[in-house]
């Protein structure tokens, strides 16, 4: 039994990586300066996640507003990049996704295989049941910053 555990805490320790979850509020750019430091502190490489909901109000306008609200997203998050990133000497990617957020974070964290989520407190996209979906289902440490 103390041989699982140990190999269960090893492969925990084998984990690298933090994901930050964001809208551009004022709560997921604190969200964000914590994953910075975090990631800083621990010499781990940083993902930032942007996800958003589309919904077709018209046939045809789905791919024109994925676009927009892609483009609109860099635009935002190259502000952020100079404000938080530029000069912390953290690797980093940022990526937009489409979908549920509790979907985006969980296929995150297989691909990435993270160490912590962080989130802001008040989170636009995010709700109570949300943020008990991820605690449930991520396994994985998560720091909700106020």
């Amino acid at each position: 039994m103390c041989t699982t555990r140990l190999s269960l805490i090893e492969k925990y320790l084998m984990a690298k990586g933090i994901l930050c979850v964001i809208d551009f509020t004022e709560p997921s750019k604190d969200a964000l300066r914590c994953a910075v430091s975090l990631a800083k502190k621990l010499n781990d490489p940083l993902s930032i996640l942007f996800t958003y909901r589309l919904l077709q109000p018209m046939e045809g306008e789905a791919v024109k507003m994925k676009k927009q609200i892609e483009l609109d997203a860099l635009k935002k998050f190259s502000d952020l990049e100079k404000e938080f990133l530029s000069d912390a000497g953290v690797a980093y990617d940022f990526k937009t996704e489409v979908g549920f957020l509790t979907d985006r974070v969980k296929e995150h964290a297989k691909k990435i295989k993270i160490d912590f989520l962080v989130v802001g407190k008040k989170l636009n996209t995010l709700q109570k049941q949300s943020i008990e979906e991820l605690v449930e289902n991520l396994n994985r440490p998560l720091i909700i910053v106020p």
